[in-house]
């Protein structure tokens, strides 16, 4: 009979293919055995009784931004591993930007791999910038393990990560092609956004309406049609980050059927805010690409459902307080929605329970998806020799999300008032136990 240093049993298991009752155990945090509605007989250290609760692959959210070094005032890895952890989140994907300095050599990366080593209790990963000033650094960052590059085809707001001309980004995916490795874009058109914000701003028209007409639609559905040309001239493999609306997926469809190797993310605040919130909210709502309204909230919704959007980050991009006011003038104050502790509650009460999305899908689009997309072959499912990533929910506890829930740096969310159905209960990370009922269970000792 085996020993175990973890069995979870009579959980509902909740891969991208099912929904099965079992018992999973875990060694040397790796799955050494799924059961399926037979009880291990083996014994564990550790047991937990997930009896009426559902076991999910931990969530791999591809898009925050922890912004350190360097602007840790703003986020960090220790309170932003915290949040994810509450949320049900095992592994991360940290952008390159908003950390001073960016992820755009080999020196930086591994600064901010020591840190995150050091003050992270989720596992870490990390994209590489493509700046135009760093193409010659692109094949040593591939080789010391990003998962992939971002730029964006826009300006970024921070100062020391620079928005990539045509010819720059054609170079760089160039380059990405050779290397095996992918680029996610932030799309949206310099021209467009620009021109309609200063015709807005020189009439004195700054209401939140006004902001998110200045960067309409069209202007995403541009920047990806040009990106996608680059993609297939270039042959480099492509990845649309935060789709605002399903029109700019549509465009990404068909360029699928084309045979363009090309994906797409959207998240969390497309899908649960529209204009109004943002109106009524204010600057803690807002957030570029903007919020759309509710016709496009729901035909979004629909794209999930039809298994157009591939992957769904939450775009975690934090500030203090002060970063988001407005003060009447939509066009002052960071864009960026703090929500990465949210991304499940969310799924699961819009999703699963208002428009009956199945909990398979959300196992894929949070787990099984970004798993396979960026690579991780050990993660994204439960099965025996992946990595002891689960997250145990309750779905028929509801709760209402206050500000003092939040394990952020700064206690603002967009999210806070809204009532959650499916609460996440148990986070486990590689076999160990780090969130559980409400609190973080794994203290680090930070030098």
């Amino acid at each position: 009979m085996n020993n175990y240093d973890l069995i979870i049993r009579n959980g509902n298991i909740v891969t991208a293919d099912s929904v099965v009752k079992g018992d999973i155990a875990v060694q040397a945090g790796k799955i050494a055995e799924v059961s399926v509605n037979k009880a291990i007989e083996a014994k564990a250290e550790k047991e937990i009784n997930a009896e009426g609760l559902h076991v999910f692959p931990g969530l791999i959210d591809s898009h925050v931004h922890f912004n350190e070094p360097g602007r840790t005032e703003w986020e960090g890895l220790e309170t932003g591993s915290r949040s994810l952890a509450a949320g049900g989140v095992t592994t991360f994907f940290d952008m390159p930007l908003n950390s001073t300095p960016p992820t755009i050599n080999k020196e930086n990366l591994e600064l901010k791999r020591t840190l995150s080593e050091q003050k992270s209790i989720v596992n870490p990963r990390f994209w590489g910038g493509l700046v135009p000033e760093n193409i010659e650094n692109l094949k040593e960052l591939h080789e010391n393990g990003v998962i992939g590059f971002k730029a964006f085809m826009s300006p970024s707001g921070i100062a020391d990560f620079n928005n990539v001309d045509d010819e720059t980004i054609f170079k760089g995916m160039t380059e990405i092609a050779s290397l095996g490795s992918l680029l996610a874009v932030h799309a949206e058109s310099t021209v467009i956004c620009d021109q309609l914000a200063q015709k807005k701003q020189s009439e004195g028209k700054t209401s939140a309406r006004d902001f998110v007409e200045s960067r309409p639609i069209i202007s995403e559905i541009e920047a990806v049609r040009r990106i996608i040309s680059y993609a297939e001239a270039t042959g480099c493999k492509l990845h649309i980050v935060h789709a605002s609306s399903r029109k700019v997926v549509e465009v990404i469809e068909e360029a699928k059927r084309r045979g363009v190797d090309i994906t797409v993310e959207t998240c969390p605040h497309y899908l649960s805010l529209t204009v109004k919130d943002l109106e009524e909210k204010g600057g803690i709502a807002k957030c570029c690409p903007p919020l759309r309204d509710e016709d496009e909230l729901e035909d979004l919704w629909v794209a999930v459902a039809n298994g157009e959007i591939d992957v769904i980050g939450s775009d975690h991009s934090p500030a203090p307080a002060s970063m988001k006011e407005i003060e009447g003038n939509f066009f002052e104050g960071w864009g960026g929605i703090s929500g990465a502790q949210s991304t499940l509650n969310i799924l699961l009460t819009e999703g699963y329970f208002k428009r009956n999305l199945p909990l398979e899908k959300i196992a894929a689009l949070t787990a099984a998806n970004p798993a396979k997309l960026f690579g991780l072959t050990n993660k994204g499912t439960i099965a025996v020799d992946f990595d002891a990533d689960l997250t145990l929910v309750n779905l028929n506890e509801s709760f209402e999300l206050k500000n003092e829930d939040l394990f952020y740096r700064h206690q603002h969310s967009p999210y806070v008032g809204m009532t959650f159905k499916g609460n996440v209960k148990t986070t486990i990370v590689n076999g160990e136990v780090v969130f559980e009922n409400g609190r973080i269970t794994k203290e680090l000792i930070i030098s």
